[in-house]
């Protein structure tokens, strides 16, 4: 990960540019696209060789075999039951497979693919030195950002989440998905040094992808987790492509239902000055029926959060409850409690009786 500290009004905060002084106006600048954010948090792995797309392809949820150079998208690495254990956003430039991991994942990532490399001629590369920024594409800050092109492609990743990626599945019931605006990128570039402002910080790129309803590896995912209970089979599994670890479970929530869990946005009362942490207990009445994953200040919206709950969670406001005090909270349902009854099931048209004459040989 780069050191991004000594750019000009910089707070650093657990090893990364928190902001720059004021994170409402950060978040205005990231969303009219002048902004760039550096990016601490996110380590790059690469993946090179001749096998690279189709050996990603055969271990992971998503369809990459035929990805072409500058093409984007996402992958889940699965346990045998489906359980997520691993997210990456990938890019290719021809030549590698980069990904970009959150940083506390990259090494247990990269340590896997290695283990299952065996006779594919594919090499796994931890750039722990490569710089990352972030940026709402279409701006001025996309103008702004030299990306490093080792093999003469610019490394420049998109984002899929803003819509349905092909053999994906939305299961969010909304008109307009608050993700439809969300153009978020992450360029590698060759110095920090060359970068110029405006900035924005972590902050202001997380409340706008809580905003978005985006799930992150760090944030909502644990060791229970499954891509349906964060709507994450709309950007990051491919649901008709071949065999992977985890794809029995993956085909037989999506297909009979129902997910365990499931991911909602909670729009938190602002009155108090309390604003909740990561973990924090969401409650129905009396009833603990989920955990806070991630909590941010948005700057049209105020207190905004996402929570995973319990199934059988009611779908009305609920309370968050955090150092003691009891925070309000509307909820937006975002993956309903029914996920993955989505199979047409065909059913066989009734049979009706109709009346048969009497044989005039019956004796009856």
């Amino acid at each position: 990960m780069a050191d991004f500290g000594f750019l000009p009004g910089a707070v650093l905060a657990e090893g990364i540019v928190a902001h720059f002084g004021n994170p409402m106006v950060e978040q205005r600048r990231l969303v009219a696209g002048e902004a760039l954010v550096p990016v601490g948090d996110r380590t790059l792995i690469e993946v090179s060789g001749e096998d690279r797309l189709a050996w990603l392809d055969s271990i992971t949820s998503q369809s990459v075999a035929r990805l072409s150079a500058g093409e984007s998208t996402e992958l889940l690495v699965l346990d045998p039951q489906g359980r997520v254990e691993h997210a990456a956003g990938v890019f290719e430039d021809g030549a590698s497979a980069w990904l970009i991991v959150d940083a506390d994942d990259a090494a247990p990532l990269a340590s896997w693919l290695q283990r299952m490399v065996f006779r594919s001629r594919v090499a796994v590369t931890v750039r722990e030195d490569a710089a990352l920024v972030g940026f709402f594409a279409g701006g001025a800050a996309e103008s702004r950002v030299q990306a490093s092109a080792p093999n003469g492609v610019p490394l420049v990743w998109r984002d899929p989440w803003q819509g349905v990626t092909p053999g994906g599945h939305q299961y969010a019931a909304v008109a307009r998905h608050p993700a439809s605006g969300y153009t978020w990128s992450v360029a590698v570039v060759g110095s920090p040094a060359d970068l110029e402002g405006p900035f924005a910080g972590a902050l202001a790129a997380e409340a706008l992808r809580i905003a978005a309803w985006r799930p992150r590896w760090a944030r909502e995912v644990d060791e229970r987790s499954i891509p349906h209970e964060t709507d994450w089979i709309r950007s990051a599994v491919h649901l008709d492509k071949g065999c992977y670890r985890g794809q029995e479970t993956v085909a037989k929530v999506h297909n009979l239902g129902h997910p365990p869990r499931r991911i909602a946005a909670l729009q938190l009362d602002g009155s108090d000055t309390v604003l909740p942490a990561p973990g924090d207990a969401v409650l129905a009445g009396d009833a603990e029926v989920g955990t806070i994953t991630s909590v941010a200040l948005h700057y049209e919206d105020g207190p905004i959060a996402l929570a995973i709950l319990s199934r059988r969670a009611p779908d009305g406001d609920l309370v968050v409850r955090s150092q003691g005090v009891d925070i309000a909270a509307a909820q937006q349902v975002i993956v309903p409690a029914d996920a993955g009854a989505t199979a047409d099931v065909p059913r066989l048209t009734r049979l009706s009786r109709r009346p048969v004459a009497p044989d005039p040989r019956d004796p009856r």
